[in-house]
């Protein structure tokens, strides 16, 4: 009986944290498809505000000037970081473990401080503000992601596997190409759409290193938002959301943390 009252507790408490956590999505969701400016109830189901986004030119170039920031943040991220994994685990050199342990601190670092430092780096080094710092920013930030996710997908392989490629006559690029990127490909895929996710929703450093002409979806999100609030916002950040959520789950479904898949 006490095992059972546990089980339920534990499973109820469960579901109140997901409730928590998914509510607040589900109702801005729901608003987004009610005819209302103003959220008047009764809710009658309209499309008006996807319609009227699908006109706003403004907001058009913002989520396209995103997406093509993110897809070269990802192409730059996941290029570097599975070099820097496959590096990782087949060498060994002074130093390895303390580079292993600093890739950490840029996911846990607040992005509010990782902005202002960029900032102020980039103008000291003459890069200045713009696409290019933003994309560069946009790498610093994903670069972990790729390694850590490519990593965990490299401690599950053999490396009898490429000893045996070599001792039948395969060269190093062969062996990497033939035998060691089939198999780390599920962990390289999650990675890039762990990277596409953070630099599509990004927005401290977008917004502290993008010029004022060429703001990201995020930051003008922001923008509207603090300049008057419409309806239009809440389709937009629905949209945003049901991309990043299918990103991220597809992204764990291929990863699996190493695993099998």
């Amino acid at each position: 009986m006490s095992n059972g009252f546990l089980t339920i507790a534990g499973r109820v408490w469960l579901l109140l944290i997901l409730f928590f956590l998914y509510a607040p999505i589900f109702v801005m969701a729901a608003m987004s498809f009610n005819a209302s400016q103003f959220y008047q109830l009764p809710f009658e189901f309209s499309t008006r505000w996807y319609e009227q986004l699908s006109g706003n030119a403004q907001i058009l170039d913002a989520a396209l000037r995103s997406v093509l920031i993110a897809s070269a943040t990802t192409l730059i991220a996941t290029a570097l970081g599975t070099a820097a994994s496959v590096a990782l685990f087949r060498y060994d050199f002074r130093g390895k473990r303390l580079l292993q342990i600093l890739l950490f601190p840029p996911i846990a670092i607040p992005w509010l401080i990782s902005g202002t430092a960029m900032l102020i780096f980039f103008f000291s080094v003459g890069i200045g503000r713009g696409t290019p710092a933003v994309i560069i920013g946009h790498v610093a930030l994903a670069l972990p992601y790729v390694i850590v996710t490519v990593s965990a997908r490299l401690s599950s392989f053999d490396i009898a596997l490429e000893e045996a490629a070599r001792s039948m006559g395969a060269n190093s690029w062969t062996v990497l190409r033939r035998v060691t990127l089939p198999w780390i490909m599920p962990g390289i895929v999650a990675g890039a759409l762990f990277a596409f996710a953070v630099s599509f929703d990004q927005f401290v450093v977008s917004y502290f290193l993008a010029l004022p002409g060429d703001t990201t979806l995020p930051v003008l999100i922001y923008t509207a938002i603090r300049q008057g609030f419409t309806p239009e916002i809440n389709a937009i950040s629905t949209i945003i959301i049901g991309i990043s959520m299918a990103l991220v789950l597809i992204a764990a479904r291929y990863s699996r943390f190493g695993g099998e898949r």
